[in-house]
C-alpha cells in the first residue's frame, strides 16, 4: 500500500479513535480494522453525492454492523457530507447529536438506515437491492443501476434473520447487493470460535451467492474483488480478512478493543506505530482536501445522470419525479371516500381480510408503488389480489412478493423497500407471529417509515389451532411501540 492510501484509511481509524476516547464509550476496534476496505469502496468504486444525499440512483452504504457507528460518521465527515461536522464527531455519542452510538436514519445525511440490532441492516439492504430492480426494470438501466454495499460482522452472519433475508436475496439472484463480512473472528465474549464454526462459504454458496475471501488490509485485493463483484450474476460475499483494533500495539486481534476506549496510553502507542503525528480529531490539510476530492466526485456522477434523464420522455420524468421521488399520493383521499361510500351503501356481508384485500385491491390500481407481499400465507392473509403481479428473479415488473415462512426476514427487507425511494410496502402473516417481526417493526417505527403490515387471524377464537396461535398479548405489545399506528377491527 502506498503512503497515500494509509493515510487516507488512517484518517478514518483517528477519528474513531478519538471520538470513542472522548465520548468514554463506543466501538474502536471495527473502525480500525475496516479502513481500509472502506477506503477502497468510496475512493474507488462507489457512487454518492454529498451535495444531494437523496440523488435516487446512488449507490447505497449500510453498515449493518452498526456498532463501528464511527467507521460511518468518519466517512460522512471526510468525503464532505453537510450532515457531520467535526464538532458532531466531538460529540459522538451525547444526547441529540446525529453522530449517536448506533447509526439513526435521518433523510437526506447520508445515514441510510438505523441499524445496531445486528442481521437488521442486512434484511435491509435485500430490501433496497428488490427496489433497485422494482425501479430499474421500470425505468430502464440507464436511469436506475445503482448498488447496494453492506459491510456486516461476524455477529450479523450469527443472527438468524441473515439467514433468512440471504436465502431470499439468493433466491432472486441480486447482482447489485455486495456484501463485505468483517472477518476479524473476534466478539464481545473473545474469539468466535467460542460459539461458531459455520463453513461460510459452503453456507453461501448454498444460498446462491458468490463467495470471494481476501486480505482486508490489501489495497489491490479489496478493489479487485469489489470489480469482480460488481460484474457478477448474483449477490456476492466478500470475505475481508482483518484485524480488530488494526494498528493498536496491545489491543489488536483482541476482544478488548472491540467494545470500549482504547486508553490514553495505548492511543498514543497506535500514533507511534501508525505514524500519525496530529491532535485529537486533527486531520492533516491535504488527507482532508484527498478525501473532499473523492466526495466530488459525485456531483459529476450526477450531472451526467441528469442528462440521461433530461432525454427521456416527460411521462418517464414525471412518473419518476412524482411517484417515487416525491412520493405523491394522488387520487387516494378520493378513492377512499368513494369506497367507503359504496361499501357502506351496498352493507356487504364480508370477512374482515376479505375487506382488506377489497381495499388493497382498489387501492394498488391507482398506486403503482404499493409493494405487497405475504410470508407464505397469501391465501389466508388475503393480500394478493386481481392486481397483484408476482416478482421473481427472471421479472421484477410486479408488485407483489411471496417471502416464504421468512416473518422476521420480509418485515426488514419492507424496511429497505421503504427507504430505498416512494415505495410504500406492505406484508401479511398471523397476528401471531408478529412477533417473528418485532425487532424490525420497532426499527420501522423509530425511523418513521411508511411500512404497514397485515395480521390476519387476530382473534383468540382460533379454537382448532390451540393455544400456539391464539394471540392473546401480541395487541398490546403492539400498542406499546412508539411510533407505530395500530389499527384493530372491531
Amino acid at each position: 500500500m502506498n503512503l497515500k492510501f494509509n493515510q487516507l484509511s488512517n484518517a478514518i481509524r483517528f477519528l474513531s479513535i478519538d471520538a470513542v476516547q472522548k465520548a468514554n464509550s463506543g466501538h474502536p476496534g471495527m473502525p480500525m480494522g475496516m479502513a481500509d476496505v472502506a477506503t477502497v469502496l468510496f475512493k474507488y468504486h462507489l457512487r454518492f453525492n454529498p451535495k444531494n444525499p437523496n440523488w435516487i440512483n446512488r449507490d447505497r452504504f449500510i453498515l449493518s454492523a452498526g456498532h463501528g457507528s464511527m467507521l460511518l460518521y468518519s466517512l460522512l465527515y471526510l468525503t464532505g457530507y453537510k450532515s457531520i461536522s467535526i464538532d458532531d464527531i466531538k460529540n459522538f455519542r451525547q444526547l441529540n447529536s446525529i453522530c449517536a452510538g448506533h447509526p439513526e436514519y435521518e433523510r437526506g445525511t447520508g445515514i441510510e438506515t438505523t441499524t445496531g440490532p445486528l442481521g437488521q441492516g442486512l434484511g435491509n439492504a435485500v430490501g433496497m437491492a428488490i427496489a433497485e430492480e422494482i425501479l430499474r426494470k421500470k425505468f430502464g438501466p440507464t436511469l436506475i443501476n445503482n448498488k447496494t454495499y453492506v459491510i456486516a460482522s461476524d455477529g450479523d452472519l450469527m443472527e438468524g434473520i441473515s439467514h433468512e433475508a440471504m436465502s431470499l436475496a439468493g433466491h432472486l439472484k441480486l447482482k447489485n447487493l455486495v456484501v463485505f463480512f468483517d472477518n476479524n473472528k473476534i466478539s464481545i465474549d473473545g474469539s468466535t470460535s467460542l460459539s461458531v464454526s459455520d463453513n461460510y462459504k459452503k453456507r453461501f454458496e448454498s444460498y446462491g451467492w458468490n463467495f470471494l475471501e481476501i486480505n482486508g488490509h490489501n489495497e489491490k485485493q479489496i478493489s479487485k474483488a469489489i470489480t469482480k463483484a460488481s460484474k457478477a450474476n448474483k449477490p456476492t460475499v466478500i470475505s475481508c480478512k482483518t484485524i480488530i483494533g488494526f494498528g493498536s500495539p496491545n489491543k489488536s486481534g483482541k476482544a478488548s478493543s472491540h467494545g470500549s476506549p482504547l486508553g490514553d496510553e495505548e492511543i498514543a502507542l497506535v500514533r507511534k506505530k501508525l505514524k500519525w503525528n496530529n491532535d485529537p480529531f486533527e486531520i492533516p490539510e491535504d488527507i482532508l482536501y484527498a478525501w473532499r476530492e473523492i466526495g466530488k466526485k459525485g456531483i459529476e456522477l450526477e450531472a451526467k445522470w441528469l442528462e440521461t434523464l433530461d432525454k427521456k420522455n416527460s411521462n418517464i420524468k414525471s412518473t419518476l419525479k412524482d411517484t417515487y421521488i416525491e412520493s405523491d399520493l394522488k387520487n387516494l383521499e378520493d378513492l377512499i371516500k368513494k369506497e367507503k361510500t359504496k361499501y357502506f351503501e351496498s352493507k356487504p356481508s364480508m370477512a374482515t381480510r376479505q375487506c382488506s384485500s377489497a381495499a388493497i385491491e382498489s387501492i394498488s390500481s391507482i398506486l403503482p408503488q404499493l409493494i405487497g407481499g405475504s410470508a407464505d400465507l397469501s391465501g389466508s392473509n388475503n393480500t394478493k389480489t386481481n392486481n397483484s403481479k408476482v416478482i421473481s428473479s427472471k421479472n421484477f415488473d410486479g408488485n407483489y412478493i411471496h417471502y416464504g415462512v421468512r416473518e422476521h426476514g420480509m418485515a426488514a427487507v419492507m424496511n429497505g423497500l421503504a427507504l430505498y425511494s416512494g415505495l410504500i410496502p406492505y406484508g401479511g402473516t398471523f397476528l401471531i407471529f408478529s412477533d417473528y417481526c418485532k425487532p424490525s417493526i420497532r426499527l420501522a417505527a423509530l425511523m418513521g417509515l411508511k411500512v404497514i403490515y397485515i395480521f390476519s387471524h387476530d382473534s383468540i377464537g382460533l379454537g382448532e389451532d390451540g393455544p400456539t396461535h391464539q394471540p392473546i398479548e401480541q395487541l398490546n405489545g403492539l400498542r406499546a411501540i412508539p411510533n407505530l399506528n395500530v389499527f384493530s377491527s372491531c
